[in-house]
């Protein structure tokens, strides 16, 4: 087994002196071809030209010797040391960090970062990260081959961005390009490469200056609130639908970052708001103009991002990208089936009437969901008197794919 690994994190600046140090004691060198370059790497050392870090640990773990890592920027962050840390290899690991690619990046955009989203991009996530992208008005995307500006571009195809694309950093092809989302597709870029992201309304209230991301302070306290918190009253709210309808609806979604919420039919736009205050990325639509621009209102006061489509479900719904999670205000059976048939992990709907109910749930069975019905009644009373003002009563749906349950 490897005495010690030493990993050292590179940033194209002149190595430190503990890194020289590690790295001429080194008997064994991993990394990639460019760090491999490197003058400071011993003529003895065995050299391993690192591609997929969980295949080269074995090796790294197995050198009977000293070994040394290079990776690109701070190791720690997004980066190799957390799989040569896993127990199965058995490693003692020892970090020299450099500046991050992320911290390069900002910096070369002369812009703060601890208000920023930060993501991964390869093809496995390539569409979480873009979900991100829309939800949330600055984030730093580390892409990879496959997975990169041109693709995050097309991805975001509806949503206005701005790119701030970074090439190649701390080397002598460093280069700087900004370009709004739509044209990223136009021409190549050089790998490795980060994208910032920007665009959108800038959350209102809560302080910036005590948590990196996004502040959890942003905005009121509490989830489906009142009506009048929208900024418009009770106009545009389907029947039967009520705040605590729509405390039930968001429980069963659980809209998360990463997830692409659609809200067909929606109204006043409170539901879409409260699933963009959850993080997730989020579009809202609706046949009704007025709906729509309630629906603009409620984000723009909330300071959330959201997509609002205008059109007819379920016709509008053929061309928007794939949904983790669907909340159907309206349009009925035939918008619920059209909706399963895109295969959503999870979707929710309410009815007027059983017999209603029972027409959605029986086609989201045939579908392949698991389904739950819930009558939910509430009643609102003058708490002046104790009296009843009024009552509402809807039939919750709620249905999951048994293999995309998670």
């Amino acid at each position: 087994m490897a005495d010690r690994v030493t990993v050292i994190g590179w940033d194209g600046s002149p190595l430190s002196a503990s890194a020289r140090a590690s790295l001429g004691a080194a008997t064994l060198v991993a990394g990639s071809a460019h760090h491999l370059a490197l003058p400071e790497v011993p003529p003895a050392a065995e050299r391993v030209r690192l591609g997929s870090v969980g295949l080269a640990a074995p090796r790294i773990a197995g050198h009977r010797g000293t070994a040394v890592v290079l990776a690109d920027g701070d190791p720690g962050f997004f980066g190799v040391v957390r799989t040569l840390r896993n127990p199965e290899f058995g490693l003692e690991v020892e970090v020299v960090p450099a500046v991050s690619s992320v911290a390069t990046a900002f910096a070369r955009a002369g812009m703060p970062w601890d208000d920023a989203q930060i993501v991964v991009a390869h093809r496995r996530t390539l569409r979480r990260a873009v979900n991100v992208c829309r939800a949330h008005t600055k984030v730093a995307v580390l892409t990879s081959p496959g997975a990169g500006p041109a693709e995050l571009g097309l991805l975001l195809d509806g949503v206005h961005r701005t790119f701030v694309i970074c090439e190649e950093l701390g080397t002598a092809r460093e280069k700087i390009s900004i370009l709004t989302s739509d044209k990223a597709a136009d021409r190549a870029w050089r790998d490795p490469n980060v994208v910032i992201v920007m665009g959108g309304p800038v959350a209102v209230g809560g302080d910036s200056d005590w948590i990196a991301g996004r502040d959890p302070a942003a905005g009121p306290r509490g989830w489906a609130l009142p009506t009048e918190a929208y900024g418009h009253g009770s106009t545009g709210y389907a029947e039967g639908e009520t705040e605590l309808l729509r405390a039930a609806q968001l429980a069963r979604l659980g809209p998360r970052v990463g997830d692409l919420v659609w809200d067909i039919g929606c109204g006043s736009g409170a539901f879409a708001t409260d699933a963009a205050r959850s993080g997730a990325a989020v579009i809202a639509v609706d046949r009704n103009v007025d709906a729509c621009a309630r629906t603009d209102f409620a984000a723009r006061r909330f300071g959330v991002q959201l997509q609002i489509v205008r059109g007819e479900a379920p016709h509008v719904l053929e061309d928007l990208p794939e949904p983790d999670v669907v909340r159907v205000g309206g349009g009925g059976a035939a918008v619920v089936s059209a909706v399963a048939d895109r295969r959503p992990q999870r979707i929710v709907t309410h009815a007027a009437t059983r017999d209603a109910a029972e027409l959605v749930g029986r086609d989201l069975t045939e579908h392949g969901y698991q389904v739950e019905c819930a009558l939910l009644q509430s009643v609102e009373l003058d708490i002046r008197a104790w009296t009843e003002k009024e009552r509402s009563v809807a039939f919750l749906l709620s249905g999951v794919l048994p293999d995309r349950a998670t």
